[in-house]
């Protein structure tokens, strides 16, 4: 189940982090091509939407390797479970209803959770 976690909870990590440099970084102009959301919601709760993600992806990777507090890594996997449907939620509220990529997170997010037990 090692070798499982660090498969899927390094790509979790990797889009995670990913995704929130960019909220992080770049202007609301540059982020409405690809985030459709970001004219509804305030331009610092996104740049705090991007400092979490990038936080979570952290919390996947950092507490499993050091040996740290590992039980941050169920946390943060739970966290993104949770920040998903939160995302299905704002995308259900507007015309965009594009939750395929939202549905598929939640699902990575969920065997991130059940493989971070194994830290326990």
């Amino acid at each position: 189940m090692t070798i499982a976690y660090w498969i899927v909870a390094g790509l979790l990590a990797s889009f995670y982090l990913y995704a929130g440099v960019l909220k992080v970084i770049r202007s609301r102009d540059l982020l409405r091509p690809v985030m459709a959301w970001v004219d509804r919601i305030p331009l610092p709760a996104v740049r705090a939407l991007g400092t979490v993600e990038v936080l979570g992806a952290v919390g996947l990777l950092l507490p499993p390797v050091t040996g740290i507090a590992p039980w941050l890594a169920l946390a943060a996997a739970i966290g993104f479970v949770l920040l998903q449907v939160g995302a299905i939620t704002i995308h259900l509220t507007d015309e965009d209803r594009q939750v395929i990529l939202n549905i598929g997170l939640i699902a990575t997010a969920a065997v991130t959770t059940w493989l971070a037990t194994s830290w326990l």
